[in-house]
């Protein structure tokens, strides 16, 4: 037993007491709503607080653990207590790099931290640089996406809590990688958020998840101190080496600095006193040069974003889809205008959204490495009616394509678990949420939404069965086999040549140059002296570059001026042509 202070912000409450293992205590309150207590408490003391004359214990809002689930009592827990092995780690900038997102639940048949160590080599071999794990704060349920959090500073239980993530982080940072944390600061998930008890965390706006973040109404100070030292407390106190920060657009901020600038110069400053890079990406849907623009020109000082124009236009054009926002994609011009400028909608007008949208990138002056490429993500997959990867829809051959795309182009990359071997699991919507009345509302809203886009509500999974779950979890047997292996081992290839070729090193898209014929199906995006050529028709086709065979899906036929591609298929050569 030692002593130790406990605080909570709670401006709105007129009392407020600590309870600590069933003892409660008087709390002082502050003039800026802060109330404080000195106990003496274990180490691993559970806690609470009760508010006014409702008897029930709430959990702390900056709760460190959260040992029996969201509604419970909260956990102390000291991150200067664990045993870190990373000194030697030194970290680096993701700009560039390759980035593979996971989700801890799906990732292995375990579901947790451990689990998730034990497949490192495999992400090791393939070359990545950073691993993404997606939303690991405290959320109700034993399984779900993770963007339905409540207790932002805590880690979910089930993946193996805080002492879990510590290990995670500490074993990848012994194999070289880095490790980013996708963080939720646009709204609360509905079960078990208790903030609005304690202050005015929430503000009277809304967006498509629930009721909007307080960051620029009356008593936005403190929320916005609450977000930034979540955010600093994941870089601090368990090492990560960035953050993926969600739907930044949600975040509206009328105030003079906005939220994302404040948290970019803090995450500076802990940049220099930790010795080592950290990096922020923003997902964004607004194309807005201005968030990955440094503070000193007048930007956010985001390190990169999210592309998913270049999503659209490399899956629209291999795949041949145009439904929803696909609309405006699908085209061989589309794509090359997508690679060659970073935004396809730059101020132009999209049809699914019926405005102009987007503005202008800069080429000369934003590196394309400060935007992600990628050909599927969790929510590309996820937010698909039944949750099916295009490994369920297009030949290998059409997946190595869109592979060569992103990782052979300037832009940083990003993979999805289970992509580099044409994993054949779905990734589908799936929750836990104890509540039947929310459980049920869940499962009728999914499948609402999607009949409004005129798929079929009867194959829409129910996100509270548990086979969705299970469904969804990644098949490792399938790494070794078939056209899995195939597929794995370009992809190795394709990492290791981004990696090993100084031209593939150049990340301005100035230097950038396509060739293409929209009816013969082929697509050439010129690095230096290497060209990756594609071929996203099914038959054979004569393309006018030629040169040394460096990787490739099926052998071409390389004549003096040309290439005969099969269909379905990519080449990178050393050109002479």
């Amino acid at each position: 037993m030692s002593e130790h202070e406990f605080a909570v912000w709670a401006p709105l409450p007129h009392q407020v007491r600590l309870d600590v293992e069933g003892t409660l205590h008087p709390m002082t309150r502050s003039d800026d709503g802060w109330w404080r207590a000195v106990v003496d408490a274990a180490s691993d003391a559970r806690y609470g607080f009760v508010l006014d004359d409702d008897p029930a214990v709430l959990p702390d809002p900056r709760s460190p653990r959260q040992p029996d689930g969201v509604h419970e009592r909260s956990q102390l827990w000291d991150p200067r207590s664990q045993a870190w092995t990373d000194g030697d780690w030194h970290g680096r900038s993701i700009e560039g790099g390759v980035i593979y997102e996971l989700h801890i639940g799906t990732f292995t048949p375990e579901g947790t931290f451990d689990s998730a160590i034990e497949k490192l080599d495999h992400l090791v071999e393939l070359g990545v640089d950073f691993v993404e794990v997606m939303p690991v704060n405290a959320f109700s349920g034993t399984h779900g996406w993770g963007y339905d959090g409540v207790l932002w500073y805590a880690v979910h239980e089930a993946y193996g809590g805080p002492d879990g993530l510590v290990r995670l982080v500490d074993a990848c940072h012994a194999r070289g990688l880095g490790v980013l944390i996708d963080a939720v600061f646009n709204h609360l998930g509905p079960s078990g958020n208790y903030l609005p008890k304690y202050g005015p965390y929430l503000s009277s706006g809304s967006n498509p998840w629930g009721e909007s973040i307080n960051i620029a109404d009356t008593g936005a100070d403190q929320v916005r101190r609450y977000i930034l030292d979540c955010a600093l407390r994941w870089m601090r106190d368990f090492h990560a080496d960035g953050l993926r920060l969600d739907a930044v657009h949600a975040l509206v901020d009328t105030t003079a600095i906005h939220i994302l600038e404040e948290m970019s110069a803090e995450t500076d400053a802990l940049s220099t006193e930790l010795g080592r890079p950290l990096s922020l990406v923003a997902e964004s849907d607004m194309n807005d040069p201005r968030l990955i623009t440094p503070r000193d020109q007048g930007g956010l000082g985001m390190t990169a974003q999210w592309d998913d124009d270049i999503h659209h236009a490399i899956h629209s054009a291999v795949s041949g889809e145009q439904q929803g926002y696909y609309n405006d994609f699908g085209t061989l011009e589309t794509l090359a205008t997508t690679l060659r400028h970073g935004y396809y909608h730059a101020g132009t007008f999209s049809t699914f959204r019926g405005r102009r949208h987007g503005r202008e990138l800069d080429t000369a002056t934003i590196p394309a490495t400060r935007l992600l490429a990628y050909t599927l993500t969790h929510d590309q997959v996820g937010n698909r009616a039944i949750g099916d990867r295009p490994s369920q829809n297009l030949t290998t051959g059409q997946q190595a394509v869109k592979a060569a795309l992103a990782l052979g182009s300037p832009y940083t990359a990003m993979l999805f678990m289970g992509e580099e071997w044409a994993s054949s699991s779905p990734f589908q919507f799936f929750s836990s949420h104890p509540e039947p009345e929310l459980a049920r509302a869940t499962a009728e809203g999914r499948k609402a939404e999607f009949a409004e886009h005129g798929w079929d509500a009867d194959e829409v999974p129910d996100p509270q069965d548990p086979e969705t779950f299970l469904r969804s979890k990644l098949k490792w047997d399938e790494v070794t086999g078939g056209e899995h292996a195939r597929v794995l081992d370009f992809y190795r290839r394709l990492i290791a040549l981004r990696r090993d070729e100084p031209d593939m090193a150049d990340p301005w898209l100035d230097n950038l140059r396509i060739e293409y014929d929209e009816d013969a199906r082929w697509f050439v995006m010129r690095r230096g002296a290497l060209a990756v050529v594609c071929n996203l028709g099914t038959d054979e086709v004569d393309v006018p570059v030629a040169g040394d065979v460096v990787l490739a899906w099926d052998e071409p036929t390389v004549g003096s001026g040309s290439s005969r591609i099969g269909g379905h298929s990519v080449v990178v050569l050393r050109t002479t042509t």
